[in-house]
């Protein structure tokens, strides 16, 4: 078993190796020439400016939620103080994921500018290489910090020679809730603030820079395009690092939690191998990454890019399908049981497997909803040719449409899952969808650095081939980072599922009733909860969007010679003005996932708060696809005009009426795609762990809505998530 144990934080350190590799890489490469990195010295000030901001105000959260924790930690058998530690190790280790995608980011841009001065080979190796390093980095953290503290707790609690009972392993797993907790609440504050900031300072760069001034929103003369690049690096880099990191460690965690129900005490690891088969699933998964970004290249200008993307995606996803067999063979006995079911180790497999089949469905039917020459981007380029309301349209048209296969996909992934091995088999599908997060994450976040890497070209007049190669990668990176985004989205359902059932489980709870009115009225309002963090988030952005548009304007009216290029623009005051917004207007959208959870749980008991879990859920799934990917169709519809396209025969390029109204469209989506639609992913968790972590502490007060005499007929959702009607 120790050798086992171990393996895991190796398979952790391993991957922060190779990330330190191809960071020294990329940092060797050619970084241009000296106004090229004055540029991009400028984006990576801004950068770590607002990451130091951010990380001033999350302290203070990070130390009174930790004292928080302890104590009610204290009060409970089924916790522990300890699991402050946990949680600020969390909160942490995510806070670092984001910094190491940013500051590899911040140099792999200028040095993709120079490397498309000799070919787009060269250029797709830079950036790829530098988005590996953070996808390699956040899941190498990952799983050294949960493979480490398991470890560590599972000494603790359970000294060598001791027998594991229960109780003491479910101490082990609640005091390691905590380290989730606080990845997903950093990631959670580190999105929207993000989210807001890149967003702002875009929305400024586009309505001014290009509609009014008619420059491109990455001239130098425009004062807001330092803002614009930085808000691409701790949004959609940063931000999105630490929302990886968290959604990595909720997935691992839900399966664990349900894992330590397992009888599975004939195995040869003390009944730990459901415990520990999705811990070391992702190590593999770690690995297997690695050689997949082995696999991301092209030799001539006219290879796809997305396709050496894809290829490197599909073999390390079939490397880690193979590994995961022997996984489960070496690891589970023959037969399990949880909660009554009985399965086998097939059974277990088999669920692995449909969870990577639904992350690939959903990132294959996510690429067809955004990509640039597929029917939906291409009806919202047709409708720009009549205005800007009828574009609007079709992209929330697009985006509403766009939910429909993939829920389809998740429903059938639950049942299958869920037929095959139980609650267990749905949580580890999860996990086997989120088991090639690095190989995910690194072509996600490459995409941002190849959109800042052509931000330098034209802010340095290199010449239009540069711009065209850059503007190839920014192109399929826009596609890249819809589809991850609606691959984090998947993997929130099916671990939100998974714990739900846990929370079921140790809340005491036999099932959640909605024929009762209190159940019934937190199943509502959970429903209406990411309608009000949307709405929070994206007005957020429409406040200091306005503040951004009114400081370029003045800067344009009151600074004479920046259009002739005789004078500097004051860009510092637009990074000032994103920071500043993005700082304040974070704390709002949320408070709501970390409070409301607490409120309802205290005040009406676990029943009503599974009842808001289950809205929560389901409304946020369908909010959180519906908006990344109408914003995704709506910035590829406005890119596509960059090659012109054809509208009733007609071909209409950049600065025509249609292109003008696909502005609008974008600009409208940016809030939709980068602030409120993947902030839904977190939400979603963040929610379920709190509740988790509340569990032990309302599980046995006595509440209206527990007392409530049933009412006959009923449907009872029980906790093995199927429903009878009686």
């Amino acid at each position: 078993m120790n050798s086992t144990l171990l393996l895991i934080p190796a398979l952790g350190i391993i991957g922060l190796i190779a990330m330190a590799i191809k960071s020294a890489w990329v940092t060797k490469q050619d970084a241009g020439d000296a106004k090229m990195q004055e540029l991009a010295g400028y984006i990576a000030n801004g950068a770590m400016a607002f990451l130091k901001a951010e990380w001033r105000v999350l302290a203070y959260f990070a130390v009174i939620a930790a004292i928080l924790l302890g104590w009610s930690g204290s009060l409970v058998e089924d916790s522990h103080p300890i699991i402050a530690v946990s949680f600020l190790l969390g909160a942490v280790l995510s806070a670092f994921a984001g910094y190491i995608g940013m500051k590899i980011a911040t140099k792999a841009n200028v040095r993709t500018t120079q490397a498309a001065r000799t070919s787009l080979a060269h250029a797709l190796k830079v950036s790829f290489t530098g988005g590996s390093v953070m996808g390699i980095g956040v899941a190498g953290l990952a799983v050294l910090g949960l493979g480490g503290l398991f470890i560590i707790f599972f000494n603790y609690f359970v000294p060598e020679g001791a027998a594991i009972t229960g109780l003491e392993m479910k101490k082990a797993i609640e005091v390691l809730a905590g380290f989730s907790l606080g990845a997903e609440s950093i990631a959670l504050f580190a999105r929207v603030g993000g989210g807001i900031y890149t967003k702002a300072a875009d929305v400024g760069a586009d309505l001014v820079g290009k509609v009014e001034a008619g420059i491109p929103e990455d001239d130098v003369r425009n004062p807001a395009t330092i803002a614009d690049n930085v808000g691409d690096n701790v949004g959609d880099v940063a931000g999105m690092g630490a929302d990886l990191f968290g959604s990595y460690v909720a997935t691992i965690l839900a399966t664990m939690v349900l894992g330590q129900e397992i009888d599975a005490s004939s195995d040869k690891f003390g009944g730990l191998s459901p415990i520990l088969l999705p811990m070391l699933i992702a190590g593999l998964g770690l690995i297997f990454s690695i050689v997949g970004t082995w696999f991301v290249r092209i030799k001539h200008e006219t290879d796809s890019v997305q396709k050496a993307l894809n290829i490197g995606n599909w073999s390390s996803i079939i490397m880690t399908a193979i590994a995961s067999y022997f996984a489960v063979k070496h690891l589970l006995p023959e037969t399990l049981v949880h909660r009554g079911v009985e399965f086998t180790s097939t059974d277990v497999f088999i669920a692995i497997i449909i969870g990577l089949i639904v992350g690939t469905l959903m990132s294959i039917i996510t690429e067809y909803y955004t990509a640039m020459g597929k029917r939906p981007v291409l009806s919202i380029i047709k409708q720009s040719g009549t205005g800007h309301a009828t574009n609007i349209i079709g992209g929330l048209s697009v985006g509403m449409e766009s939910t429909v296969l993939p829920i389809f996909v998740l429903a059938g992934g639950i049942i299958g899952s869920y037929e095959f091995a139980g609650l267990y088999g749905v949580a580890i599908a999860a996990a086997g969808m989120m088991a090639t997060t690095a190989m995910q994450l690194a072509i996600d976040a490459f995409g941002p650095i190849a959109d800042n890497a052509g931000g330098i070209a034209e802010m340095s007049q290199l010449p239009e081939e540069v711009r065209h190669r850059t503007d190839n990668l920014d192109a399929v990176g826009n596609t890249t980072a819809a589809t991850g985004k609606g691959f984090a989205i998947a993997s929130a359902a099916l671990t939100s599922l998974a714990l739900f059932a846990a929370f079921v489980g140790i809340s005491g709870i036999s099932s959640i009733d909605i024929y009762k009115a209190p159940v019934l009225a937190g199943l509502f309002v959970g429903g209406m909860i990411p309608f009000i963090f949307s709405s929070l988030a994206i007005a957020a952005v429409g406040r200091a969007a306005m503040d951004m548009v009114n400081e370029v304007r003045r800067q344009f009216r009151e600074i004479p010679g920046i259009m002739e290029y005789k004078a500097k623009p004051e860009y510092e005051k637009c990074v000032a003005i994103s920071t500043k917004a993005s700082i304040r207007e974070m704390i709002a959208p949320g408070a709501i996932a970390l409070i409301v959870p607490i409120l309802v749980g205290f005040t009406f008991g676990p029943e009503v708060l599974g009842g808001l879990l289950a809205g929560v859920t389901v409304s946020g799934v369908l909010m959180g696809m519906f908006q990344s990917n109408a914003g995704g169709a709506w910035d590829n519809a406005k890119k596509s005009f960059e090659k012109g396209v054809e509208i009733n025969g007609q071909t209409y390029y950049k600065k025509s009426e249609p292109h003008k109204a696909s502005v609008t469209g974008d600009t409208v989506g940016d809030p939709f795609k980068d602030t409120s639609g993947p902030s839904m992913n977190i939400l979603i968790k963040l929610t379920s762990i709190v509740a988790l972590i509340i569990a032990p502490h309302i599980s046995h007060k006595d509440h209206t809505a527990a007392k409530a005499e049933p009412v006959k007929p009923k449907m009872e959702v029980i906790s093995d998530a199927s429903a009878t009607i009686k």
